[in-house]
């Protein structure tokens, strides 16, 4: 019994046109109106040899009813041939029609045996589940009837056709072979609907399977922007449940400054079919002290309705979100934001280096060549001895200032590449500055600038690298006799602090702007750098100053403002006492007045910003 079910199954299911097996509803469909129609036939087939041993040959009445009963078997090929179903219904439909009205006709108009096919017209129609095929049929049904109807209240039928079988008999065999086809037709569209049932399951479990276990999160959200649904990712991107997010809950998890940037997200893919935004979101974790924010996008598009609900119901159109983790992205992104601005700062100091040694080297050279030629020339018995003197000085001066820039550039190129050892050892720093102090006097006499010491009697001796104490000092007392003007004065101090020897040198010269501030310390920077700019350098002065402070573990801090002069303070660990490692305590422990110190990085404020992309 098995086996031949299984022959009958396969034998309907060949018999289904190709088109239609693409889509296993549209291929039940199909199946279903073959089988019921060629059982029908069949069923006609079976009773026509019974018929003729019991009554002979039948007459016209019975014969058309006999081709009316048969007529399924072809309207079933035709539907297998070309797969055009509700062509085959209206089809079917119009044969039953024109069958119902030719033997009503002939066996007494109205009360005629097969008035009762007249309903099962539109009860097949129902099965097809097209309005247009049931309108047809019904349509049809109701004209059969009419016509009937009419053509007996004028006169027109002709007289019925004298049956062989008692009409009684007819009328029963009419009606149990109508409640058989609507049986057959119902069990068709049963097996439709089981099909239709078990797709679902199977679509709803393979949705179900995808939201589980897919890493991006799927919300639903109403017009107003509230979440409706939202899948068990939920749990691995946000650390809640996704009943959490149900209403305002991811709403409520939004940055504060992204906030409106969402909701206009949201809006925009409500009206305009589709939207995208990045921004940040709190997720939760019980291990965390603070709340933790990540990155994530956003992918939005708009639906005019969900299966099986009422748009009016739920607020009209709603949208569909994907959501996922884009953190590692961005990170990736500052990564490359960062490179980018190191080759852009590398380019900037290769053209500040070429402006800087343009000047620093061409200037010198040009007095050293031109003095020179004068002494060599065979004039020079023609120049005072006074005045060669002067010239040798001036040639001194220049060598002297260039040898300056070498020993700067070559300083500063052995700390950047870790060839510059530290020789730690006993100094005396008072010495060491009142030496420092005594060797720019001079220049500092002649520049009308003050000195000013301000260092304790009490001061110690402290563990450190000597030459590149003096080099510090000796750079940060030159940039501040240069920027003061005449009439001004350079402070210096020492003390001991937090285990580290801090020293500061402050002036009253012309200051420095927030902009460049932020940018002292880069090799070959000067403030208000350019061709025609008021005073000598190379900019490498502060550069090489933080560089040996980083060396010992220490770190450089200015503060400055345009007229108010400068402070320096160089802050540089003794061993035993704070160490590099703990520079980062230090600098979250500092008051937000504290002058920051140089070389700190700071993301730029935009990188903290939602980023939206065009839908």
């Amino acid at each position: 019994m098995g086996s031949t079910s299984l022959q009958l199954a396969a034998y309907l299911d060949a018999l289904v046109h190709p088109s239609a097996r693409r889509d296993a509803l549209t291929a039940a469909k199909h199946r279903g109106f073959i089988a019921s129609h060629l059982a029908g036939g069949a069923c006609a087939l079976a009773a026509l040899p019974v018929f003729l041993a019991l009554r002979g040959a039948p007459g016209i009445a019975e014969a058309v009813v006999f081709a009316w009963l048969l007529a399924p078997i072809g309207i079933a090929a035709l539907l297998s041939r070309n797969g055009r179903f509700e062509a085959a219904h209206l089809l079917s439909s119009l044969t039953l029609a024109g069958l119902v009205a030719t033997v009503g006709a002939i066996t007494g108009g109205l009360s005629s045996f097969v008035l009762p096919w007249l309903l099962v017209m539109p009860l097949e129609a129902v099965f097809a589940g097209s309005r247009r095929t049931l309108a047809c049929a019904a349509a049809m049904a109701v004209g059969v009837a009419a016509a009937l109807f009419g053509a007996g209240v004028l006169g027109l039928l002709p007289p019925p056709v004298p049956l062989a079988v008692d009409e009684t008999v007819l009328r029963l065999v009419s009606f149990l072979a109508a409640t058989l086809y609507v049986c057959a037709l119902a069990m068709s569209a049963g097996h439709v609907r089981a099909t239709g049932e078990r797709l679902t399951r199977m679509h709803e479990a393979r949705y179900h399977l995808l939201a589980q276990n897919m890493t991006d999160v799927i919300t639903r959200h109403a017009r107003s922007g509230g979440v409706v649904f939202a899948s068990p990712a939920a749990q691995a991107l946000f650390g809640a449940a996704g009943e959490a997010l149900l209403g305002n809950g991811l709403f409520e998890r939004v940055h504060v400054g992204d906030r409106p940037a969402y909701l206009t997200a949201l809006a925009d893919a409500a009206r305009d079919g589709a939207s995208e935004i990045e921004f940040r979101v709190r997720r939760d974790d019980a291990r965390a002290r603070d709340p933790e924010f990540i990155w994530v996008e956003m992918r939005s598009r708009a639906i005019d309705g969900w299966p099986g609900e009422n748009p009016e119901a739920t607020g009209g159109r709603q949208v569909v979100a994907v959501t996922r983790d884009i953190s590692d992205r961005k990170r990736n992104e500052l990564v490359l934001d960062g490179a980018r601005q190191a080759a852009e700062n590398a380019d900037l100091a290769k053209t500040r280096f070429l402006a800087s040694m343009s000047h620093e080297l061409r200037t010198p050279l040009n007095a050293i060549i031109g003095f020179s030629e004068i002494l060599m020339s065979g004039d020079a018995s023609m120049v005072p001895l006074e005045r060669r003197a002067d010239y040798a000085k001036l040639i001194h001066d220049s060598g002297q200032h260039l040898l300056g820039v070498v020993n700067g550039i070559l300083d500063l190129s052995r700390i950047e590449s870790g060839g510059f050892e530290l020789t730690p050892e006993s100094v005396d720093v008072r010495n060491l500055l009142a030496g420092c102090i005594s060797m720019v006097a001079l220049k500092a006499e002649g520049a009308g600038v003050r000195v000013i010491t301000e260092i304790p009697l009490a001061l110690p001796d402290v563990m450190l690298d000597k030459r590149a104490l003096r080099q510090i000092v000796l750079n940060l007392l030159a940039n501040a006799v240069k920027f003061t003007p005449r009439g001004g004065s350079v402070t210096v101090s020492a003390e001991m602090a937090a285990g580290a020897l801090v020293m500061r040198v402050a002036d009253t010269g012309i200051g420095i702007c927030e902009a460049d501030l932020r940018r002292l310390g880069e090799p070959f920077f000067q403030a208000r750098s350019s061709y025609d700019r008021p005073y000598e350098g190379t900019g490498l002065g502060l550069s090489v100053v933080k560089g040996l402070a980083a060396l010992h573990g220490g770190r450089v801090e200015i503060d400055s403002h345009v007229g108010g002069g400068t402070r320096v303070a160089v802050h540089l660990p003794l061993p035993g006492a704070a160490t590099a490692g703990s520079r980062l305590a230090r600098l979250a422990a500092r008051p937000p007045h504290e002058p920051r110190p140089v070389g700190e990085n700071r993301l730029p404020d935009d990188t903290n910003q939602p980023q939206k992309k065009r839908a």
